[in-house]
């Protein structure tokens, strides 16, 4: 099978690494004839590049292709796209992300070739400008009619496409952003000496989030609801993962909410590093604002750790409350706070939300499992 994978920038991030794994297992596992063609991986979260170079895969790089509206480089971008799936002439071009699932899906039909596209998270939600919204949905809608099958990485996102009238129901299937869950099975490094490096005890109750430093991730919202956890739990401690833009602004609000010792900023990590990072919390926390399915929740459960969640997208399809954590409305600090604490003051809960979510989620969220499912798409569409 020939396959071309198109994804606006390869940065350290969710829809990357499932896009990677995915280009991976094809080569590898399946003797696929695969491509990955990308766009610069420009901005402060990392890159999966050089990952990408070593894969022993056709990979190529787009320099106009941005992550930006703008309609020149768009344009250029666009020509780009057609010229090389003209030279590679893949069975399948299968598109991910807003700009290149959008560009990549009208080279494809330019050249009369059946596209597959991942929704890996929404291009228009509640908290982006009302016009822009309005550009994306009739973008996708344009997109959809030349998709042969839209994969959702949540049951929450095809209903959010199908609602908006992006596509029909029969043309979706749900399939979950598959990961490495070994080293979430099984901590790569002793938690203790992970925790002494980053500075924190054995005693300490480590409440963790994985996330870009970004609008909409939710980290003032974590920093808002510490003070009622701290009271209530004084052993607790943050531990934030990830680097951005508002890295500085979040540090003098912790500040000057007299919280600075109860926060530790890892950085940005290799995704090699996170599940040893995991381990050494005690309760993964979610608040972004929008997200397809983070894959910061199955991460936390495989490695046997309860979660809180704000009820957003698809999150609801892993944290289910009793089971395996706590969901929340959007944006109720009080609320946050609560169910934080609840966890923190008690192990025996911890233990068995945790243990529910490895039991139910580990197989679900295996790559292999993802790539098996995504060539079944495949063998559909050509069918």
């Amino acid at each position: 099978m020939k396959v071309v994978h198109l994804i606006t920038r390869l940065i350290i991030g969710g829809a990357q690494e499932n896009t990677l794994l995915t280009v991976e297992d094809q080569h590898r596992d399946y003797g696929d004839e695969v491509a990955l063609i990308t766009g610069p991986a420009l901005g402060p979260e990392g890159s999966l590049v050089e990952r990408a170079q070593a894969g022993g895969f056709d990979f190529r790089i787009v320099p106009q292709l941005r992550r930006r509206i703008a309609p020149w480089s768009d344009w250029s971008s666009y020509r780009r796209l057609v010229s090389l799936l003209a030279e590679i002439r893949p069975d399948i071009v299968h598109t991910h992300s807003s700009k290149a699932g959008i560009l990549g899906r009208a080279a494809a039909a330019r050249l009369r070739i059946p596209a597959v596209h991942t929704v890996h998270g929404p291009s228009f939600y509640p908290q982006q400008n009302a016009m822009v919204n309005l550009a994306f949905i009739a973008a996708e809608r344009w997109a959809a009619r030349r998709t042969a099958r839209m994969i959702s990485v949540s049951d929450a996102m095809t209903d959010h496409y199908v609602a908006a009238g992006v596509g029909r129901p029969r043309q979706y299937v749900t399939i979950y952003s598959g990961m490495e869950v070994e080293p979430f099975l099984h901590p790569p490094r002793p938690p203790h000496e992970v925790r002494a490096e980053l500075g924190l005890s054995a005693d300490d109750v480590v409440v963790g989030k994985i996330a870009r430093l970004f609008h909409l991730k939710g980290h003032a919202d974590v920093i808002a609801a510490a003070p009622s956890v701290v009271e209530r739990c004084p052993r607790v401690k943050f531990l934030f993962v990830g680097d951005g833009i508002l890295k500085e602004r979040l540090k003098r609000d912790i500040e000057r909410a007299g919280l600075t010792g109860r926060f530790v900023f890892a950085g940005l990590v290799p995704p090699s590093r996170v599940p040893e990072l995991v381990h050494a919390m005690d309760v993964v926390v979610h608040t972004s604002l929008r997200e397809g399915l983070a894959r910061a929740l199955p991460q936390g459960l495989i490695a046997g750790k309860p979660v809180v969640s704000y009820d957003v997208d698809g999150a609801r399809e892993v944290v289910i409350p009793h089971a395996t954590g706590c969901l929340i409305p959007p944006r109720q600090v009080a609320g946050l706070a609560g169910a934080i604490a609840e966890l923190c003051n008690d192990a025996a809960l911890r233990e068995r939300l945790g243990r529910t979510g490895r039991e139910r989620f580990t197989d679900t969220f295996r790559h292999e499992t993802m790539t098996r499912r995504i060539r079944e798409v495949y063998r559909q569409v050509l069918v």
